[in-house]
């Protein structure tokens, strides 16, 4: 009786948490990364500088948090994650705060230095440590879930209100309500909601699968474990062999490619839609569709995986994102053209969030799912740096029809990658079983 209060009690604080976290990465990718793109223009021309120097500053932020987020994942697999996002809530509004008072080149990069590392501690990749440190497997992956639906509202969210905002009162009075509207957020829901220190997994862990996302039973984790000498013994996939799983190299070049192609949209999509004629506003808009199909993507896909391998429905809605942005230049001038097109890519939008977690749990579980998270993360981190970056560059040479093209190749050649990366549930149980 006592064990079940105990349970129960535990299974009521997971979902605070994961609540909270919903919350807390909304507000944090909406202030942090999908505003940039709203205030890219006006804050360009305020400080003079072209817009491939200004987009360097969001590639230093991104480059940042990419390296950190191996040291951020193996302090959250040893330590937990409420001092760390907490600390990070703070040093995110003070960096976004600093963001607003830049007068040259030198300031807003080194205010994009500290908003990198801010990212690092409060996004998507912490919380999911923090979840997958907690939770059961079977309430882990609908927790999972949760945060990334509604995370996925953020760019619908906060793309038109930065541009609301930087319309009415400026891009600096703009990026001081954000800051502020982050710390009252993200800092008491982090420190009040996460458990401090490393919380111990649940006794019924190892019995326990995780459903709506793919996960399979651990080897000799299931309830047939008592048959041998390593019944109910949790086999941990060490950084180190992970690196020599090839599978893994295939698995990061592909969303190595596609989150480098995600970024290149996420930053010129307004400025793009504006080329083609759309107002300013309108084009804010229209780019906050992809916030929106992207939680409907995400229902998709969690709902197709009891039927496919995770890797095999993320290829497939690659696919149908690499033919949806190819006809952008094509229908693009008229409303209805651009709704089409984003509707089609933003399924795919934010589909490396949820699947990422799930493939890394099917392939290696969850023991060190923090640096082994970290060990992915950190070079597609980096393409999302540096793809914005190239973007930009491209774009002044050769104009945006290019770049969009470059962006559909990317993404067709991501999902053939992951097509590559399939197999049967007994397949991965023995890779796994090996790499462990």
């Amino acid at each position: 009786m006592g064990s079940t209060v105990v349970t129960g009690a535990r299974r009521d604080q997971v979902r605070l948490m994961v609540a909270a976290l919903a919350i807390t990465t909304t507000v944090g990718y909406g202030v942090l990364s999908y505003a940039f793109s709203a205030l890219l223009g006006p804050m360009s021309a305020d400080l003079s500088i072209s817009t491939t120097t200004a987009v360097g500053a969001s590639t230093t932020a991104v480059l940042m948090s990419g390296l950190m987020s191996i040291p951020v994942g193996r302090r959250l697999d040893v330590r937990g994650g409420r001092g760390l996002m907490s600390s990070g809530s703070v040093l995110a509004a003070i960096a976004v705060l600093g963001w607003s008072q830049v007068q040259n080149v030198v300031q807003l990069y080194a205010a994009f230095v500290v908003i990198g590392v801010a990212c690092a501690m409060v996004l998507y990749p912490p919380a999911f440590a923090v979840v997958v440190a907690v939770a059961a497997p079977a309430a882990r992956t609908n927790s999972i879930l949760t945060i990334t639906l509604v995370g996925g509202l953020a760019s619908s969210i906060f793309l038109p209100l930065t541009g609301y905002l930087a319309h009415a009162h400026g891009w600096r009075t703009a990026l001081i309500i954000l800051s502020g509207t982050l710390a009252a957020i993200t800092f008491p829901l982090h420190f009040l909601a996460v458990r401090p220190g490393r919380p111990q997994p649940h006794v019924t862990e190892q019995a326990e699968v995780g459903g709506q996302l793919g996960v399979r039973p651990e080897p000799g984790s299931g309830p047939d474990a008592g048959a041998g000498p390593e019944a109910g013994v949790r086999r941990i996939a060490s950084p180190a062999r992970v690196l020599r799983d090839p599978g893994f190299w295939v698995l990061a070049g592909a969303f190595v490619v596609h989150s480098a192609a995600l970024a290149v949209i996420a930053v010129h999509l307004v400025l793009y839609l504006v080329s083609l004629g759309h107002p300013p506003a309108r084009a804010a808009s229209l780019a906050g569709l992809l916030g929106l199909l992207s939680v409907t993507g995400r229902l998709v896909t969690s709902v197709s995986a009891r039927w496919l391998p995770m890797a095999t429905i993320t290829s497939l809605i690659l696919f149908v994102q690499a033919i949806a942005i190819a006809l952008l230049p094509v229908v693009g001038r008229h409303v209805g053209g651009v709704v089409g097109c984003l509707v089609l890519f933003g399924l795919g939008f934010g589909v490396s969030s949820i699947a990422t977690p799930a493939i890394l749990l099917d392939r290696y579980g969850a023991d060190g799912f923090g640096t082994i998270a970290g060990m992915l993360g950190t070079p597609t981190t980096i393409a999302k740096a540096l793809g914005p970056l190239g973007g930009a560059g491209l774009a002044d040479a050769f104009g945006y029809r290019p770049l969009v093209l470059a962006v559909a190749v990317a993404c067709a050649v991501a999902a053939v990658a992951l097509a590559c990366t399939g197999g049967s549930p007994q397949d991965r149980i023995r890779r796994r079983d090996r790499i462990g």
